[in-house]
């Protein structure tokens, strides 16, 4: 089994950005990623044994929850740079409370023997990859207009949760859900 945990986006951001993406998909041949897929990653966990699972839940389970995480999506980028690019990103503004949960989680899975993150965390929602060299001039000055009109904001949403997700052959299932709410933020 192919594991990772996320958190959800809201279902405007999710709208908003469906729109931007239809507007920049005839500019450029993309492997563009289905928005209904996008989340913001905060571990992926990589293959894991189905007899396991039950463990992996566990040690999910007893994650300190950091809180109700404000998240804002905004900004778009390249990774690993504009100047060589292979995904078009959105970006996560989220501060340090996202950062706590993707290392409480790192940590969670680390004690499980799942090869602990090297890099930085550094949350983005995966537009689209780029597979083979092209011509993105018309999707770059697409993107430098839409700088200059307005910028970037998709919206911004309270997530109250991360959740367990499976991945098989592009498609995401949900397995559990680990609430982020403190025990002092019940009502």
């Amino acid at each position: 089994m192919r594991l990772f945990t996320a958190i959800d986006i809201s279902a405007e951001v999710r709208e908003n950005l469906r729109a931007f993406v239809a507007r920049l998909k005839p500019l450029a041949k993309l492997s563009w990623s289905p928005v209904e897929n996008l989340h913001i990653t905060t571990k992926f966990i990589g293959e894991w044994p189905e007899q396991r699972l039950d463990e992996m839940k566990r040690a999910l389970t007893i994650v300190p929850a950091p809180g109700e995480i404000d998240v804002s999506i905004q900004a778009i980028g390249w990774f690993p740079d504009e100047h060589r690019p292979r995904v078009l990103w959105a970006g996560v503004e989220a501060g340090e409370t996202l950062s706590a949960l993707a290392a409480a989680t790192d940590n969670a899975t680390g004690r499980l023997g799942v090869a602990r993150e090297a890099r930085p965390y550094s949350p983005h929602l995966t537009l689209a990859r780029i597979r083979e060299p092209l011509s993105l001039n018309a999707l770059r000055r697409e993107l430098t207009a839409g700088a200059e009109r307005s910028g970037f904001h998709f919206g911004s949403f309270r997530a109250t949760a991360f959740f367990l997700y499976l991945s098989v052959g592009g498609r995401y299932t949900k397995l559990a859900e680990f609430p982020l709410r403190l025990e002092s933020e019940s009502y």
